[in-house]
């Protein structure tokens, strides 16, 4: 448990060292959500009190703006990085264990996670939003909601792209549309129901819903327990799916 906790660390270092390096990154995790959040907050306000508005605004915002876009476009870029820099190269002769690799990029993006955390809803509460529920709770389902997304991340980025060009196309191809159906920028209950039936399946929907049952509307865990298990059972699956992908670069970088 000792090595693991220390590989986990020693990933998760390098990989914050990076990303503060690359201010670019960093900038646009803060000014895209809050551009996002200011612009729907204020037209589902309607021009009268702003405090509902952005009780309702700024979960799915964290999940859909700023969760999305740094924890699975983030690892999405950086595996293209350590292939292109030949980092993967030196794992290959490296004992690091691939549960260790994975974890480590979790744990950094757990901190960007948290930094963006803080922001929108220091924004949110600057115009009267408030986050009516159990912290703790809320607090689970964004690292529930950041397994999943780096999780997805690391597989469409070992999976998919091999040169820089090709960080935005799954990205694009695969998150936007579930995006729009996990209700993001708007309500869920103004899908068709079949395109509602379909947004069942759809991971977003399980996180946008369940943090906004509790920031919004100060639910419990028996009211989004549904939620909650979807998110646990594809947290499950995302570590399956980083660590396997995590081998199968290693056996393709091993082949070039």
């Amino acid at each position: 448990m000792k090595r693991y906790v220390g590989e986990t660390t020693a990933v998760a270092n390098r990989i914050l060292i990076e990303l503060i390096r690359m201010r670019r990154s960093l900038i646009f995790w803060v000014v895209f959500p809050t551009l996002m959040l200011l612009l729907f907050g204020l037209i589902y306000a309607g021009g009268g009190g702003t405090s509902k508005s952005f009780d309702a605004t700024a979960p799915g915002i964290l999940i859909g703006a700023a969760l999305f876009f740094s924890c699975l476009g983030g690892p999405v870029a950086l595996i293209v990085a350590e292939r292109e820099r030949r980092t993967l190269r030196r794992l290959l002769v490296s004992p690091l264990k691939p549960v260790s690799y994975f974890m480590g990029i979790v744990v950094a993006y757990m901190f960007i996670a948290l930094g963006q955390t803080i922001i929108v809803y220091g924004i949110a509460h600057f115009f009267g939003g408030r986050f009516h529920g159990s912290i703790l709770l809320g607090l689970v389902i964004i690292v529930l909601s950041v397994f999943s997304f780096v999780g997805a991340g690391f597989f469409f980025g070992a999976r998919f792209t091999k040169r820089t060009e090709d960080v935005n196309g799954p990205v694009a191809a695969f998150g936007v549309p579930l995006l729009v159906l996990g209700g993001t920028f708007f309500p869920v209950s103004i899908l068709p129901p079949y395109l509602l039936a379909l947004a069942y399946l759809d991971p977003i929907f399980h996180m946008n819903e369940a943090l906004k049952g509790v920031s919004a509307l100060d639910k419990g865990p028996g009211d989004i327990v549904t939620h909650l298990i979807f998110l646990g059972a594809f947290t499950v699956l995302a570590l399956f799916l980083g660590t396997r992908s995590y081998k199968s670069m290693l056996i393709q970088e091993r082949k070039g």
